[in-house]
């Protein structure tokens, strides 16, 4: 599952090299001194700052402007994430977790975790995730931008059956999830999900594509609540 998900992220996020913005900081938060080494050096092949944080890391995210944070998923995670989502500053910087995986990471969907960093860390596959979430911390968009984002997701099917699954990326048109579900390509289905800021929304759609562990949703452009998930996008993508 951690394979497909990030190979769904560098196929989503492949782009051109347009104009990188300077000063971008990612935050690196009570990490392993390997750990802060190795994705110091991948942060930096891409322009971006790395900032090593401990004991103070709620009280500088909730206060200082950074546009990223890694954070090992622990007990004291959720204050970190907490700080940092109601700063005025910081509400929308790219979370990223370490170690666990995506169940793991569910705990903490309220904060809309972006990406995980699967432990042990490897250099290319940290890397590649970087580069594949890089115009995130960089504010570097393309029109039409899919958004990396864990959070949990009902699915109802058109035939009355439910499925819990989690995102993967969501875009004004649709979404990918994460789930080994058996379930085919042109089924109807009703998602519901919520957002960080966005409340709880549902919304028809159809499965575009299957793969083995995950799958796609287009939304139904007739259904007038998906503009509430374009609205939220594109305050994420201005902020």
């Amino acid at each position: 599952m951690e394979k497909a998900f990030a190979t769904a992220f560098a196929t989503s996020f492949a782009a051109s090299s347009p104009i990188r913005k300077a000063g971008a900081r990612t935050a690196l938060v009570n990490l392993k001194e390997s750990a802060r080494s190795l994705l110091s050096e991948c942060f930096r092949q891409f322009g971006i700052e790395a900032v090593a944080m401990s004991a103070n890391a709620a009280e500088r995210l909730h206060t200082e402007k950074f546009e990223a944070c890694v954070l090992t998923l622990d007990s004291g995670a959720e204050a970190v994430m907490q700080a940092a989502r109601s700063s005025p500053s910081n509400s929308r910087l790219v979370i990223y977790g370490v170690g666990g995986n995506a169940q793991h990471a569910m705990r903490y969907s309220k904060y809309g975790i972006n990406a995980m960093f699967h432990e042990p860390l490897e250099r290319p596959a940290a890397l590649k995730l970087v580069r594949a979430t890089r115009i995130l911390v960089l504010h570097e968009f393309r029109r039409y931008a899919r958004i990396p984002v864990m959070t949990e997701v009902s699915v109802v099917c058109a035939d009355g059956r439910r499925l819990s699954t989690s995102s993967a990326e969501i875009s004004a048109g649709g979404m990918s999830l994460k789930s080994a579900e058996d379930i085919s390509a042109g089924t109807n289905v009703d998602v519901s999900f919520a957002l960080l800021t966005l409340p709880r929304v549902s919304v028809r759609g159809v499965i575009s594509w299957r793969q083995p562990k995950s799958f796609g949703v287009r939304f139904d452009s007739a259904d007038e609540r998906r503009h509430k998930i374009k609205e939220w996008i594109d305050s994420y993508l201005e902020s």
